[in-house]
C-alpha cells in the first residue's frame, strides 16, 4: 500500500468512527438501538479508491447519484465483499432497467409509472431491489419527489409488485445550516408515515424512514429515521456540483 493509500484509508476510518459516534450518541438521546439505522456513505464524484477506503474501515452501505457513475464504481470494486449499493438521485425511466439489475436499494421513486417499470425491470433481471418513495414535502421546484397527497396510490401499486420491494418513504428538507430547520421536515415525514399506515396503507411498505444527511443526520436519527445518507462527513468535501442533491 502507497503512502497517500495508507493516508486516505486513516482519514476515512477516522472520520467514519467519528460519525458513528455521533449516530450513537443521537440513538442514546432517542432511547434507539444504533443498530436499527443504516449508514449509507455517498461516495458521488469520489473514485473507487475512497469506496475501497471506506469498505476497509467497515462500511458496507455505499450510495450514488447516477445511474453510470455507480455502475462504473461498482465494476471498479467488483472484488469487494458485502457492499450493498443504493441510488439515491433521480432516477430516469429509461435507465431503470440498469438501476434495478445493479442496485441492492433505489431510494428515489416517485411516480406509480416509475415503480412499474422498476417491477418489470427487476423481474426480467431476476433482481429483488428494495425501494423507497421520494416524498417532497416543501414543494420545492429543484427538487425530485412525489408529492405527499400521491404517496398513498404509489403503495397501493406497490401491492401488485412482484419482483421490487418497497420499504418507506426518503425526503430531502429544504437546505439550512441549522440542522434544528430540517427538524419540522424530520417530523413531518414520520407522521406522513403514521398516518398513511392509520389509513390502512400496508406497514410492510413503510418500514424505513431515510433522511439526514452529514449535518443534520443526528435530528433525523431523534426523529427517527432508520438510513441516513452522510457523504461529506464520511468522505471529505467535494466539488459543488449545481441543482439539488440528496445526500451531503
Amino acid at each position: 500500500m502507497s503512502g497517500s493509500a495508507g493516508q486516505l484509508e486513516k482519514a476515512i476510518a477516522r472520520n467514519l468512527r467519528n460519525v458513528r459516534e455521533r449516530l450513537a450518541r443521537a440513538c442514546e438521546r432517542a432511547g434507539r438501538d444504533p443498530g436499527a439505522v443504516r449508514l449509507v456513505g455517498i461516495s458521488k464524484t469520489f473514485p473507487a479508491s475512497h469506496v475501497r477506503a471506506a469498505a476497509a474501515a467497515g462500511l458496507t452501505d455505499l450510495g450514488e447519484n447516477r445511474v453510470q457513475e455507480a455502475l462504473e464504481k461498482i465494476a471498479d470494486t467488483a472484488d469487494l465483499r458485502g457492499i450493498t449499493w443504493h441510488l439515491v438521485g433521480h432516477l430516469q425511466s429509461n435507465k431503470a432497467r440498469r438501476a434495478a439489475a445493479a442496485m441492492a436499494w433505489i431510494q428515489s421513486v416517485d411516480s406509480v409509472g416509475l415503480l412499474r417499470r422498476l417491477d418489470h425491470a427487476a423481474a426480467a433481471e431476476q433482481a429483488t431491489p428494495r425501494l423507497l418513495v421520494q416524498v417532497d414535502l416543501a414543494g420545492e421546484r429543484t427538487k425530485h419527489g412525489a408529492p405527499a397527497a400521491a404517496v398513498r396510490e404509489i403503495l397501493d401499486a406497490a401491492t401488485a409488485c412482484g419482483a421490487v420491494d418497497v420499504r418507506g418513504l426518503m425526503a430531502l428538507p429544504p437546505w439550512s445550516d441549522d440542522p434544528e430547520q430540517a427538524r419540522p421536515w424530520f417530523r413531518r415525514l414520520r407522521e406522513l408515515r403514521d398516518r398513511l399506515i392509520d389509513a390502512g396503507a400496508p406497514p410492510a411498505c413503510l418500514r424505513d424512514l431515510s433522511m439526514g444527511m452529514s449535518h443534520d443526520f443526528d435530528v433525523a436519527v431523534e426523529e427517527g429515521a432508520t438510513v441516513v445518507r452522510v457523504g461529506t462527513a464520511i468522505f471529505g468535501r467535494r466539488a459543488p456540483r449545481p441543482a439539488a442533491t440528496t445526500a451531503s
